[in-house]
């Protein structure tokens, strides 16, 4: 079992009422104004508390309520990865068996001969090295290419990949986020049971779990309670233009937090709720274990389910962006709650949404959750981490490259241990203080990103057999980087170049 786990009488969290929760809310929208925001507690006996603020649509005035079906984006994967788990279940999928075992309607395929076959497992944890963006043109397109008008024709992905996917890098090596790897994986779910993904979703996991008011598809029942997605911009807010995914098991599924209540009550029941089944306790629980764990500092990714450490507290959970939308749910398995979060309109919820869900869980949780420690630094392993570190080549993982650039810079800036991305971006390009963040182990770091309204994150060091550093690991998804030599550190060229230039302009300008 995962670290954190309780016995069965502390398996209740720590309650808070209403009027707490209300003020809880209160503060979210303070920091954060949104057109709609739902958010629900949910313990082992269903929906404990709920509270919806705004509206669901701004000229319809319609309010938000536990009943008003929004788009939960990513969180999508999670299902699909549950239907992969009942097949496995039935004997009709090895996780560790090569996809092309099952994959009928497209290949993935590899320029490279001496790849290992990706697997059902590297599909389900993002190892399988499958691109963040399919088609390079589509980095110019809206949700990378992979959506379509609403209304207008849907591609199945065997037209949409023109019968092949490229795999890029070494299946097991390495984590990309991606649609790919879980729309394959609802490939493959209708490839081997032969229903389309959207029945299977209905009848294998909708119906036993009574979520009434879910669907893969946008029927005429949800639109008529569908939220509308807006964007906060600089000047106003601005309603966003319905679009179709063609990665429809990653991305696609439409529920409201009521349903969405249901699914995290048999989350936290060991597959079952009180209306039914989808999964057996054991299946669940390894779903939730760690399938990918680059270093063992690290809390690694399960099936589908990305895992935090809080405080000392195992917490699993996913994530949902989509364009006016966006949503989180996050639980704590073995103490029995969980929170989520809903909203069709805020600026840059993708960054914040999950933090604050994971301090609304913090306060459910209560006093057995441990404080912040502080530890003190080793400033003789400084000279030893201090570098920059590279993403590793070969995929064109875009937001993440976008976000951190070239790599990152771990440097010393007035007595303090920093860490900065090499990013045009100013605020991630100023550097962050590195704090300890274990007693005995020197290589241990944390940044706290609070007073950025974000959550902290943890950094690692590795070392090869002599003893030197070679990598940085991030739990960031998680993400590994690569030590280089310091004289081809980007930041260093771009500086020197600048330097050559004004000196070749400055003698220009002293010799006319």
């Amino acid at each position: 079992m995962v670290s954190g786990e309780s016995s069965e009488e502390e398996r209740i969290g720590s309650p808070i009422g209403e009027a707490a929760l209300r003020r809880h809310v209160l503060g979210i929208l303070n920091r954060h104004p949104t057109v709609g925001l739902a958010i629900g507690v949910v313990g082992v006996e269903g929906l404990r508390l709920f509270h919806g603020h705004g509206v669901a649509d701004i000229e319809s005035k319609r309010p938000i309520t536990d009943d008003s079906v929004f788009r939960i984006a990513s969180i999508t994967k999670t299902f699909t990865a549950i239907a992969v788990m009942q097949l496995w279940e039935q004997g009709l999928i090895e996780l560790d068996a090569p996809v092309d075992e099952y994959l009928e309607s497209y290949e993935l395929f590899s320029s490279n001969d001496g790849f290992q076959p990706a697997t059902v497992r590297h599909l389900l944890t993002h190892t399988a090295g499958l691109p963040e963006v399919a088609r390079p043109w589509g980095i110019f397109q809206p949700d990378f290419g992979e959506s379509v008008e609403a209304g207008s024709h849907l591609p199945t992905l065997a037209e949409f990949y023109r019968g092949r996917l490229r795999v890029g890098a070494e299946p097991g090596t390495r984590f990309v986020y991606n649609n790919h790897g879980p729309a394959t994986l609802g490939q493959i779910v209708e490839d081997v049971s032969g229903e389309t993904l959207a029945r299977y979703f209905q009848e294998h996991i909708f119906a036993p779990l009574g979520m009434v008011d879910s669907d893969l598809l946008r029927t005429d029942r949800l639109q008529r309670r569908l939220a509308t997605g807006y964007e906060i911009g600089r000047r106003r807010v601005r309603k966003i233009a319905e679009r179709d995914m063609v990665t429809a098991g990653a991305a696609s599924i439409y529920s409201t937090p009521a349903d969405m209540a249901r699914y995290v009550r048999a989350l936290l029941g060991e597959g079952s709720n009180e209306r039914g089944t989808v999964l057996q306790p054991e299946t669940m629980a390894m779903m939730f274990e760690a399938h990918y764990q680059p270093d063992p500092r690290i809390p690694g990714v399960g099936l589908a389910f990305f895992r935090t450490d809080l405080d000392g507290q195992i917490v699993v959970g996913h994530q949902g962006s989509h364009p006016g939308f966006h949503s989180q749910i996050s639980l704590a398995p073995y103490a029995g709650v969980a929170a989520m979060a809903f909203t069709n309109g805020a600026h840059q919820a993708d960054l914040w949404l999950p933090h604050e869900v994971l301090l609304l869980l913090g306060r459910l949780l209560g006093p057995s959750t441990e404080q912040q420690q502080a530890f003190a630094h080793h400033p003789e392993v400084w000279a030893d981490v201090c570098g920059w570190y590279r993403l590793s080549a070969g995929l064109n993982d875009i937001r993440l490259r976008a976000m951190m650039g070239a790599g990152a810079e771990v440097f010393i800036r007035s007595g303090r241990l920093m860490l900065r991305f090499l990013t045009p971006i100013p605020e991630l390009a100023v550097g962050f203080e590195l704090h300890p963040d274990d007693r005995d182990d020197p290589y241990m770091y944390r940044i706290d990103f609070s007073n950025s309204g974000l959550d902290h994150m943890r950094i690692v060091f590795t070392h090869d057999s002599s003893r030197m550093t070679t990598r940085m690991y991030l739990d960031l998804m998680p993400l590994t980087l690569e030590k280089q030599s310091p004289f081809t550190n980007p930041r260093r060229l771009a500086s020197s170049g600048l330097a050559a230039g004004a000196a070749m302009i400055m003698a220009r300008h002293v010799w006319r």
